[in-house]
């Protein structure tokens, strides 16, 4: 009959620190152009987290950098996220109905902005159109809805709060007495 052993406690405790090596340890945040984005999200449902970035998008990346879309963001190495960050600054293989900037106004060529790059774009355009004048411009400039909706029953405007800083003048008290 075989004798079964006791492990020594110097075998236990290295035992023990091959299981705490071998445990991976989750990051609960991972940062890709200036987004966070939580680690226990999917690959392909974490980078629509990016501003600029829509589900097409997300999924065209991970097939055209044959990535994984059911991958946790957590379990990305450093290689594959460097891939992610040059995919998303020159996404030059995702056809032009994808790109969310196409025949741009100055330049006539197609491009996809993400993040800050997107927003202030956004920005100069709507300046432009107020600046000259056109039906779009004014409607921004009143806050009235740009793309035809219905204004009847909704966009009121009756709950508007004022602006902070402007108080009204009171009136000066009426003289007591006679003349």
């Amino acid at each position: 009959m075989a004798e079964i052993k006791k492990p020594d406690k110097k075998q236990e405790k290295s035992e023990k620190s091959k299981l705490v090596i071998e445990k991976k340890e989750y990051v609960s945040l991972i940062r890709i152009m200036q987004t966070d984005i939580p680690g226990n999200k999917r690959l392909l449902t974490g980078l629509t987290y990016i501003k600029g970035v829509s589900w097409a998008i997300s999924n065209a990346m991970c097939k055209i950098l044959k990535m994984n879309p059911d991958k946790k963001i957590s379990e990305l190495d450093k290689n594959e996220i460097d891939k992610i960050i040059e995919f998303l600054k020159n996404p030059t293989h995702l056809p032009d109905f994808l790109l969310n900037r196409r025949k741009d106004f100055e330049t006539g060529k197609s491009s996809h902005l993400i993040g800050t790059e997107l927003d202030m774009k956004k920005e100069f355009d709507i300046r432009r159109l107020k600046k000259i004048r056109s039906y779009r411009g004014l409607r921004h400039a009143t806050g009235q809805p740009t793309r035809g909706q219905r204004t009847k029953s909704h966009f009121r405007s009756h709950g508007k709060k004022k602006a902070v800083g402007v108080q009204k003048k009171k009136e000066a008290p009426a003289k007591a007495g006679g003349k």
